[in-house]
């Protein structure tokens, strides 16, 4: 039986990937530290901006101090808030599918980002009150892969629903990266897996795999059970 929905945010609801990139090498960049797209994609993309500025400095043998480390989020938070402030689009059919599951099952997000990336892009769709708990990068201690934040996604949503039997193998993910697909995996989840970044052969771990979420409903979703 289903009993809970769990959608990743960046690469799922809205293509924010190429914005985030952006604001990251308006930071870096000056400090000797840019890296091109394909080295996002293929390295840093399933990073939140804690991880990702920690793992560039390594790379580059640079220490990182905490004060430091703050300064920079805070500086690319306020890239990102600039870039995203003339609006983003929605991928294909996920509004839909959100509004459409939201009141009739527990219907939770859980993303690397900041929450401060993630509100305002959510009031322009029209999605500020869709979701029934919000676990961001703010929340958790490490990053996808490791499957802390959907095991506390998970976990508020049966704290906000405490008369339903919601428990990991019951609930679904929906994943755009490998990072994220180890994630939900990890904590127990089953995974439906859309090919927005990555091709279809690297989601492989995901129990379907579709390249749109445009026709996906509920009974789409009870149907990988």
């Amino acid at each position: 039986m289903l009993a809970g929905v769990i959608f990743d945010f960046d690469g799922i609801i809205v293509d924010t990937e190429p914005l985030h990139y952006k604001a990251f090498q308006e930071i870096l960049v000056p400090l000797g530290l840019g890296y091109d797209w394909d080295e996002y994609l293929g390295h840093y993309i399933g990073f939140d901006d804690r991880d990702a500025f920690r793992e560039v400095f390594r790379l580059n043998g640079r220490g990182l101090s905490a004060d430091e480390l703050q300064r920079l989020i805070g500086e690319k938070a306020g890239a990102f808030q600039k870039i995203i402030s003339t609006g983003v689009e929605p991928y294909p059919g996920v509004v839909e599918l959100i509004s459409s599951l939201s009141g009739r099952l527990p219907v939770g997000l859980c993303s690397g980002a900041l929450r401060s990336d993630i509100e305002p892009i959510l009031a322009q769709l029209g999605l500020s009150r869709a979701f029934d708990s919000v676990v961001t990068a703010d929340e958790v201690s490490a990053s996808k892969p490791d499957p802390e934040s959907y095991a506390l996604a998970v976990q508020r949503l049966a704290e906000t629903f405490p008369d339903r039997p919601i428990i990991p193998s019951a609930c679904i993910a929906i994943e755009d990266t490998p990072a994220g697909i180890a994630s939900a995996t990890g904590a127990g989840l089953k995974v439906l897996a859309v090919s927005n970044s990555y091709p279809s052969e690297r989601l492989y771990s995901a129990i379907r795999v579709v390249d749109s979420l445009a026709g996906v409903d509920y009974q789409s979703l009870l149907n990988l059970f």
